[in-house]
Parts: structure tokens; C-alpha cells; sequence
């Protein structure tokens, strides 16, 4: 997911793959140094840290289009894997790489000049992403407590899943995301595979095709940290306006304008539309139906050449004529950000957050596959072996 979201943006600043600006508008390399070091000859660098405890996918990442322009020593992975076991994430094999990526960490927030924060991405259903996963986000916590701390979170489907054990990891990291974590944004690869199939009229999606949806979203939330826009929201602004209760920070997002290949060259975009489609169900990118519980929040970022008036109206008369999916202890509660510089291949797009109850469909889903392992306590020694 990670090697996606940082091809689309390195594409966005018109980066080559030598790491060399190509582009020809200078608004795409003004503020390019929120994710980019520049080096000698300018160059830039992606700021990334790449962990994972076997090599086979960092591997696969050095060996990619763009995988000259990572820096060697931010990629850290050990030799064993975490055979889908969190303890060993978090108490054996992770343990032994912490200090190499926290030193690593400590390098790369040297080389800032202003730190706002962390993303990390991962999923929490194998090992390395929830047991890992959970010791560097305690970890970066107790070391930078003012930072702010985002993730993108993939959680394990309903009807898909790799490993037997998904429940116990999830259930474990879930813990350590209520209490470490900002903002996290829920991603499920049961949803995104049902957008390629009906939104986006893909037959058989590859794992490719749901990364660059997911990859979307992150460019869409990130956007007004990387270009000059009209109504800018940093990542603190955003978990500000996003999260009532500090416990209640998962979000749901959504991409707007998906249709497929067919489809495209025959309509033409409005805000209207664009509007209509970020609320809809179908282009959410968790498997949960917003229309089961009620929005406390949403945030709605634009971008293209579009006017902040419209996208407000639009955005009121929506959440007017449907109050009742609104809490309404919070007024006013959508936040709006517009950014000139549309996506690649958008000249018109819309992300959208909405922190929403029923995502609480999710974790009772999680819980009470938990249950049925834990009655019995099945797979269990696994996890008490190793801690």
C-alpha cells in the first residue's frame, strides 16, 4: 500500500525516477519538502521508513519502477518473518529490529524542520503489520508525545482472509490503536474489492488495482499538506475537526470520481456529483454501510479548478436535506478543504472522511470472531509461547 501511495505522489510532484524534478508548474515543487529531503544535486528523497520482518517485499519494492529513489538505508527488514503471529511483532522479531528503525526514525525527524507527525500504513491481520505495528506506534509515541499520529489501517475482511489467527491479531492491535493512535483510517480489502467490481466494472481485481484506490485516498488526505490551496487543513486541523472524543478517531473514507475506463470519457464531472457519490455506500472504502449509524464528523477535500462557495452549498444542502444521518449535537459538522492542483488523472476528484458509529459494525464483527477462537482457546499457545 505504502509503495503505491508514494508512486502516485512522487508522480504528483513531477518527480522522475532518478528523483529529478521534471514537471512544469512550480505550485507542484513549492512545498514538495513536507515528503521529500532534497539531496545533493537536487535530488529528493522520499521521507519513507520501510519495515517488514522478511525481504521478499522490500525486495520487491527495490526492484520497482521507482525503487532507486529510496533511500537504502530506511528500507530495515530482518530475515525470519512473523509467520502471522503478533507476539513475535511485538515481543520477539519486531523487538530486535526496534532500535534500528527507531534510530532511523530519529535521523530522519533530524532532517526536518518543522516535524507535524507520523503515518504509518499497515494491516492487522498478519503478524508483522499488527504486532510490529502496535510496538512502533507505543514506541514513536512515548518518544515525540505532541506529534501527531496518523494511520491507514488495513483490517481484515468478512468473507476473505490469509490466516485463521486475523481475530487475535486484530483484536490485539485494536488495543494499541484506541490508545497510541490520532487518527486511523479504516481500510478493507472486502470493500475495496467490491468498488473494482461495481463501481469500477473490473471483473477480476488485482491486488494492484485496490492499492492504487487505496493510494487515492491517501494523495486525496494528504493534499493539503503537499500544494498551496484555497482552504488549507493540515493533519492536526483535520484530527481537530474529525475527532469529538479521543477515543473515536476511526474514520471512514471514500473517493470520488470512480467509474470505469468505459465510462469516463463520457461524462462530465460537477460538484454535484461528486458530492452524491463521496456519501454514497458503494465508493466507502470499509465494508459498513453509513447508513446504519450517524455521521459525528465528515471532512470533504476537492480538488481541481473548482470554487469554494459551490463546494460549500453543495456540501450544506446535502447535509440539510439529510439531517437524520447526522448527529445533531454537532452543527455544522462537514469541514472543506480545496486544493487548485487537481489529481493526475482527475481534473476534478473529492476525498471523504466521515467518522461514523457504524464502524462499530467492524469491530463487533472482529470481537465476535474473537470470541469463537477464545472459547476455545484455540491457536492459543502460539501467542503465550513467544510472550
Amino acid at each position: 500500500v505504502g509503495a503505491a501511495f508514494w508512486e502516485k505522489i512522487i508522480q504528483e510532484h513531477g518527480i522522475s525516477e532518478d528523483g529529478l524534478y521534471t514537471g512544469n508548474n512550480p505550485q507542484q515543487i513549492e512545498r514538495a519538502n513536507v515528503y521529500f529531503t532534497e539531496a545533493q544535486n537536487s535530488r529528493y528523497v522520499p521521507r519513507v521508513i520501510a519495515c517488514d520482518l522478511e525481504p521478499g517485499v522490500l525486495d520487491s519494492i527495490r526492484q520497482s519502477k521507482y525503487g532507486g529513489l529510496f533511500r537504502p538505508d530506511s528500507m530495515i527488514n530482518a530475515a525470519s518473518g512473523a509467520g502471522n503471529n503478533w507476539a513475535k511483532g511485538f515481543y520477539t522479531e519486531g523487538a530486535e529490529l526496534l532500535d534500528q528503525v527507531l534510530d532511523t526514525i530519529r535521523q530522519d525527524v533530524e532532517r526536518c524542520d518543522l516535524l507535524s507527525g507520523f503515518q504509518l500504513c499497515h494491516s492487522i491481520a498478519g503478524g508483522t503489520g499488527s504486532g510490529m505495528g502496535s510496538l512502533m506506534l507505543q514506541k514513536v509515541r512515548e518518544e515525540y508525545p505532541d506529534r501527531m499520529m496518523s494511520t491507514f489501517t488495513v483490517i481484515p475482511a468478512a468473507d476473505t482472509s490469509d490466516a485463521v489467527v486475523e481475530p487475535y491479531n486484530s483484536v490485539l492491535s485494536i488495543h494499541h490503536l484506541i490508545e497510541n493512535s490520532d487518527m486511523t483510517f479504516c481500510l478493507d480489502n472486502q470493500a475495496l474489492g467490491n468498488i473494482c467490481l461495481n463501481v469500477m466494472k473490473k471483473p477480476l481485481p488485482t491486488l494492484g488495482d485496490l492499492n492504487s484506490l487505496v493510494a487515492n485516498v491517501m494523495s486525496g488526505v494528504t493534499t493539503s499538506l503537499r500544494f498551496p490551496g484555497q482552504l488549507n487543513a493540515d493533519l492536526r486541523k483535520l484530527a481537530v475537526n474529525m475527532v469529538p472524543f479521543p477515543r473515536l478517531h476511526f474514520l471512514m473514507s471514500g473517493f470520488a470520481p470512480l467509474t470505469s475506463n468505459q465510462v469516463k470519457s463520457y461524462r462530465h464531472v460537477t460538484v454535484p456529483d461528486l458530492c452524491q457519490q463521496i456519501y454514497s455506500t458503494n465508493n466507502m472504502m470499509v465494508d459498513v454501510d453509513p447508513r446504519h449509524g450517524r455521521y459525528l464528523t465528515c471532512a470533504a477535500m476537492f480538488r481541481g479548478k473548482v470554487s469554494v462557495k459551490e463546494c460549500e452549498d453543495t456540501i450544506w444542502n446535502y447535509a440539510e436535506k439529510n439531517a437524520s444521518s447526522f448527529v445533531e449535537w454537532i452543527p455544522n459538522s462537514t469541514q472543506i478543504a480545496v486544493c487548485d492542483i487537481p489529481a493526475i488523472d482527475n481534473d476534478l476528484s473529492a476525498t471523504f472522511l466521515g467518522n461514523n458509529t457504524a464502524i462499530q459494525e467492524t469491530f463487533f464483527r472482529i470481537g465476535e470472531q474473537f470470541s469463537k477462537l477464545f472459547k476455545r482457546k484455540a491457536f492459543l499457545h502460539w501467542f503465550t509461547d513467544e510472550g
